[in-house]
């Protein structure tokens, strides 16, 4: 760093930009107010209005993680992603990640617990003291991360928040009961997420157990058996009479090794939350997994919104390490706040940044919540991506009212794919849309269709949420025909205009770092943070776009009704008067009958 460079963070107070600039509180105060900024000395300034400050005293500013911000906006697709920027000459190999999914009476916990108390039987003392959601195995000299998720709805679930920690499925299918719904949808979950799955064949030990049987209904399903000429290692194990979990580890060491899973080692850490939680004694704890780096007690991290200094790690046997390498799971005491699943962990240089960034999340997810927009998970959205070039493969969720209507219109939407686009169904059983099938859609950026089905409240409630659509039909045809328009960019939907509310504007406020804010009264109706706004001056439409803001006061808010005060920012458009009308309305979709 330079004599005339500085790094400022999102937010700072004066009393901290003054230290930066090593000028006194006072001399800073006074170019705020030549700038039109009353600041007290503890008041909170943004970066763009603590960058001019520091111009004014010949300073270059820099922000010290805009570069981590944009990794952070960038979808973890694969733990490769993680290691795009890392000299292959650090990678070291490091434990694979696994997570065991399955039907629900097929074992998956007896597994689970039979693999965790062998090794601990092996050498560890004192037992399992705490349950931290994921914990390491040891095979000969390798150890093994499993992930203790309670099935594929919990594992999407993490997916579709951006959570991608696993490196290899372990599909539990039971010997004597074979392939079951619950046994495809894991499958079609673990498909989706671009893991290699190795099928641990359960119960063998019964009597009526079948296990060719069971290989045939797993070939059928595309896993065949590695000594039946595929790809799939299909281990025969006991959780009952512990037989057989050496195979499957050394199984789950050679996929590991085939897929050459590692981690830089020397870098500073980055991961991902399993589980948060509130401990009266300890305070907020979150359990994580270290994708790469290396974690250590006394690092500063910001953790998803929240931010803190390590001062303990602990593994699932309440022991206490100064250090996680990549793939361990540890529980981290120091946190602020109790981060949520899924949210990623980034270790930093000093508190202030820390604080700022968790500041400036905070702020984001505000934002976001108010205006919520919709992703692109609607054939009239993949329809305009298509027209507009954006588009390769349409993914579907398809859910049916009986297992004979499934190979029709699965049959008859994939034959709709071209050479330049591509229908992949990469879920389809038959019973109502349930929240793990919205769960897996969007993890997969997938649609989901229905035919002579309902969705559940769960799924409802999920899809209003997440601004998804759920497309159900009564005839076959018309799901087809739709399918078809929107591979062809064609399908246009049609929607009307709803006039939701009217408000005057009384005053104007000119923020030089915002621009013009419009004081207003709402006269009518309602006005909401989502809607769409025209602005109208002697019944003539002067503008005609989108809200960037909406306030009561100093606090953002998702509506204001009629006979209220609000401050509005209109996107875009700074030409407000007093005397303007602002009319709110938003667009709903006619149904096609």
């Amino acid at each position: 760093m330079t004599e005339k460079e500085i790094t400022i963070p999102e937010v700072i107070t004066v009393r901290d930009l003054a230290d930066l600039l090593g000028e006194t509180p006072i001399k800073v105060i006074k170019i705020l107010m030549s700038n039109g900024v009353l600041a007290s000395i503890n008041q909170q300034v943004d970066f763009d209005t603590a960058s001019i400050i520091a111009a004014e005293f010949g300073f270059e500013v820099k922000q010290p993680y805009a570069e981590m911000e944009e990794e952070a906006k960038t979808e973890l697709s694969a733990w490769q992603i993680l290691l795009a920027n890392e000299d292959p000459q650090d990678l070291k190999s490091r434990p694979p990640v696994v997570t065991v999914l399955g039907h629900v009476d097929h074992g998956k916990t007896s597994l689970l617990d039979a693999i965790r108390h062998t090794d601990v039987a092996g050498g560890e003392s004192g037992g399992i003291t705490q349950h931290i959601g994921a914990y390491q195995v040891k095979h000969g000299t390798r150890r093994i991360t499993f992930l203790d998720t309670p099935g594929h709805e919990a594992f999407t679930a993490m997916r579709a928040r951006g959570a991608n920690t696993t490196d290899i499925a372990v599909l539990v299918v039971a010997a004597d009961d074979g392939v079951q719904p619950q046994t495809v949808e894991a499958m079609n979950h673990a498909r989706a997420a671009h893991v290699p799955i190795i099928v641990a064949l359960n119960k063998i030990d019964r009597p009526n157990a079948r296990p060719e049987v069971v290989m045939r209904q797993l070939s059928d399903l595309g896993l065949t058996p590695d000594e039946w000429g595929g790809s799939t290692m299909i281990i025969p194990v006991s959780a009952k009479m512990k037989t057989g979990l050496e195979d499957l580890l050394e199984a789950i060491v050679l996929v590991a090794d085939e897929i050459n899973v590692q981690a830089n080692p020397d870098r500073t850490a980055i991961g991902t939350v399993l589980e948060g939680r509130l401990d009266k004694r300890r305070g907020p704890l979150a359990t994580v997994l270290v994708q790469n780096g290396t974690l250590n007690t006394g690092d500063i991290v910001v953790v998803g919104r929240t931010w803190g200094k390590i001062r303990a790690l602990e593994d699932e046997n309440s022991a206490r390490h100064r250090t996680a390498p990549p793939a361990t799971p540890t529980v981290i005491i120091g946190l602020h706040d109790v981060p949520n699943a899924g949210d990623i962990m980034e270790v930093v240089g000093d508190e202030r940044t820390a604080r700022a960034i968790a500041e400036k999340r905070s702020e984001e997810a505000k934002q976001q919540e108010l205006s919520r927009p919709s992703r692109p998970l609607s054939l009239d959205d993949f329809s305009s991506a298509i027209r507009a070039g954006q588009a390769q493969e349409l993914s579907v969720v398809l859910k049916t009212d009986v297992q004979g209507s499934i190979e029709p219109i699965v049959n008859s939407i994939t034959r709709l794919s071209t050479d330049n686009i591509k229908v992949n169904v990469i879920h389809a059983a038959a019973g109502n849309i349930s929240e793990s099938d919205m769960n897996l859609a969007l993890a997969s950026d997938a649609i989901v269709l229905g035919f002579r089905v309902s969705a559940d409240a769960a799924a409802l409630r999920m899809a209003d949420m997440e601004g998804m659509e759920i497309h159900i039909y009564e005839i076959i045809y018309r799901l087809v025909d739709d399918v078809e328009k929107a591979l062809k960019g064609m399908l246009e939907p049609t929607y009307i205009e709803v006039t939701i509310g009217e408000a005057d504007v009384r005053q104007i406020f000119d923020i030089s770092s915002l621009g013009k804010i419009a004081g207003c009264y709402v006269t009518q109706g309602v006005a909401r943070r989502n809607a769409k706004v025209r602005v109208l001056r002697n019944d003539s439409v002067l503008y005609d776009g989108a809200i960037d803001s909406l306030k009561r006061f100093t606090e953002d808010v998702r509506e204001v009704r009629q006979n209220f005060e609000c401050g509005v920012k209109v996107q875009g458009f700074d030409d407000l008067s007093v005397g303007d009308r602002l009319q709110f309305y938003t667009m709903r979709r006619v149904e096609q009958e």
